[in-house]
């Protein structure tokens, strides 16, 4: 039977004892990892968000009522023992941090029973991650989730600290926003007291906290949540954490000077990484250009190569007609990889078609000089031996090659690089590489739309040299934006905003939105513009991709205390759900059947 506290104390947690505390007397508390009843002794492992402390019972230490008592404990039942600490009497067990020492106990009060949980509760668990999920609170107990979710506490306290002594200010924005149509799709809630009409969850913070810097705020910051209903990876979910700033009065290099030392702290506080400064930097052309990623991953070479002049005259069709159409033709060295089966060579093609390419060309070189390759019949023996010359390819390299848009060709290339230098052992997961990409794109054309976007939202600042563009050649203009990229992971962007009324208007007519709808829309933004605003910048980081990427975790769900799986549900909690009929009347929703509203098609 379950007992009170009945005012005991509990003196340290299980790993916070120390060689001082040898010979004291010290109440523990916590979960019961595993017990062993060796007939006139019971060891029992005792757990707790610290580490284990095993606990040794003897009839004559503790008394016969409490020697029985322990004798009826099993995994996760919740005790607390008091006891003397000592040295072990036997081996040392070298793979705990409490492992030289035990608790020889004196007293055991059963806190809460437990059920035998429907999974151990361990390190590395197999358990299949649906199950543990739906019961995450178990879960949870694992001592390698919990050292990733306190490493996290502790990321967020450096963080606050850090932008504290920076002089920045902890301001929190609304969650209930108005809904902008731009980007990703908003998460609605619908108004009782406005019927027929929604809030928005924020996707960011992005207006609220530009308007603070009108409002003086200088330096801000925030701890943000943020929503947005679109599929999930390893590396989103539907509800995610921004470490978000904005500052008045700079430019590019300011924001990257604080976020680089902001970066140098808060990896030495949470994993002792030294971190040195300035973190390299690369334009978005360069980025693409190298490695077909504006988030590359520089840990490893396989870099693209543009052999676009090389073959223009050549006689293989398909390098030629890319070219013809404003493409270009770039390829990679896989070195040493020149004898893969042809089978796996297919199935490399095949992935570059399900990435918008029409297909793969390859060339192998093998270890008597001679090529192997898809298109030498179209090629002369010079032209090949140019084309292998331009990749540095060497005996037994395999070169393979995409002919397209450039967006397609980078596309193709940078995602075959990072699976093949995966596949090949070229990526140390041991380094951290960071890196700033710089100078992307203000725009970028969607074919659905048949319009430019945003690259990143309307408000980025153009660079002012390429402003003379915008009419001309919007593609050409370039935005003062920046993303910082950890290991191929974009760890967080921002960019310098739009102050000045006439180039926020040019910037919505060019976005295709009449003054009309763009009052519409952000008519709060833009009627505080015209009341003095200083120039001013920002960035925000997913904390949640951060925390993952210094645990070595495979998912965010790994660092996140309830995430949610891949349709957006929690298993756990059965979230979303129907709610009552009433609330609906209240809210004047009626739910229908979303099938008898599809057309009948032919059979």
């Amino acid at each position: 039977m379950a007992e009170s506290m009945k005012g005991l104390k509990r003196t340290a947690r299980c790993a916070e004892v120390n060689e001082t505390h040898v010979g004291t007397t010290v109440t523990l508390m916590g979960w019961v990892q595993k017990s062993r009843n060796k007939g006139g002794i019971i060891f029992v492992d005792l757990r707790d968000r610290t580490g284990i402390m095993q606990v040794i019972f003897e009839e004559s230490d503790c008394g016969t009522e409490n020697f029985e008592r322990a004798a009826k404990v099993r995994s996760e039942f919740v005790i607390a023992v008091t006891g003397v600490l000592e040295k072990r009497s036997g081996a040392v067990n070298e793979s705990l941090a409490t492992g030289q020492w035990e608790v020889r106990a004196k007293d055991i009060r059963i806190l809460a029973e437990a059920d035998t949980p429907p999974f151990p509760v361990e390190n590395d668990s197999r358990t299949k991650e649906e199950l543990r999920l739906k019961y995450r609170y178990l879960d949870l107990r694992r001592p390698d989730l919990q050292s990733k979710l306190i490493l996290r506490s502790r990321i967020v306290s450096s963080v606050r600290n850090f932008l504290a002594d920076e002089g920045f200010l902890d301001i929190e924005t609304p969650i209930l926003c108005k809904s902008t149509p731009e980007g990703a799709r908003d998460y609605l809630v619908p108004s009782r007291v406005h019927p027929g009409n929604f809030y928005a969850l924020p996707q960011s913070p992005q207006i609220f906290k530009q308007l603070l810097m009108c409002s003086g705020f200088d330096r801000y910051y925030q701890i943000a949540k943020c929503f947005r209903d679109e599929d999930l990876r390893a590396d989103r979910q539907p509800e995610f954490t921004q470490i978000d700033m904005e500052l008045s009065f700079v430019d590019v290099d300011d924001v990257i000077d604080v976020n680089e030392r902001l970066v140098q702290k808060v990896c030495k506080d949470a994993i002792g990484l030294d971190v040195t400064l300035p973190i390299p930097r690369m334009t978005w052309a360069e980025a693409m250009n190298r490695y077909g990623s504006d988030k590359p991953d520089t840990r490893f070479g396989m870099e693209l190569v543009d052999v676009s002049e090389l073959v223009k005259e050549c006689g293989f069709g398909v390098f030629t007609g890319a070219l013809s159409n404003g493409g270009s033709v770039r390829g990679i060295n896989a070195k040493g990889m020149g004898s893969m089966p042809r089978k796996k060579i297919d199935a490399l093609v095949e992935e570059a078609k399900g990435l918008g390419a029409k297909g793969l060309a390859y060339l192998s070189v093998n270890e008597d000089g001679t090529y192997k390759s898809s298109f030498a019949k179209f090629m002369t023996q010079e032209e090949l031996d140019s084309l292998v010359k331009a990749m540095d390819a060497e005996k037994g390299d395999l070169l393979l090659f995409a002919a397209d848009r450039n967006k397609v060709v980078w596309d193709v290339l940078g995602t075959l690089r990072l699976s093949l230098g995966r596949a090949a052992g070229l990526i140390d997961d041991t380094k951290f590489h960071f890196l700033w990409v710089t100078e992307f794109p203000l725009l970028e054309w969607s074919d659905t739309e048949n319009r430019f976007m945003a690259m990143h939202h309307p408000f980025t600042m153009p660079m002012e040299e390429d402003w003379q563009y915008i009419d001309s050649d919007p593609g050409r203009v370039r935005a003062k934006a920046y993303d910082i990229v950890l290991n191929g992971t974009e760890l967080g962007g921002g960019s310098v905003r739009i102050h000045q009324n006439d180039i926020q208007e040019k910037m919505f007519e060019v976005l295709g939105f009449s003054m009309e709808s763009a009052y519409e829309q952000f008519g709060f933004l833009l009627t505080a513009f015209k009341y003095g605003v200083p120039p001013h910048a920002g960035l925000a980081y997913g904390l949640d991709r951060l925390v993952m990427l210094l645990t070595g975790a495979d998912s965010i769900r790994e660092v996140m205390a309830f995430p949610k799986v891949k349709d957006a549900s929690c298993l756990m909690s059965e979230a979303p759900n129907v709610v009552d009929e009433k609330q609906l009347e209240e809210l004047g929703i009626a739910i229908t059947d979303a099938s008898e509203e599809l057309p009948a098609q032919d059979s």
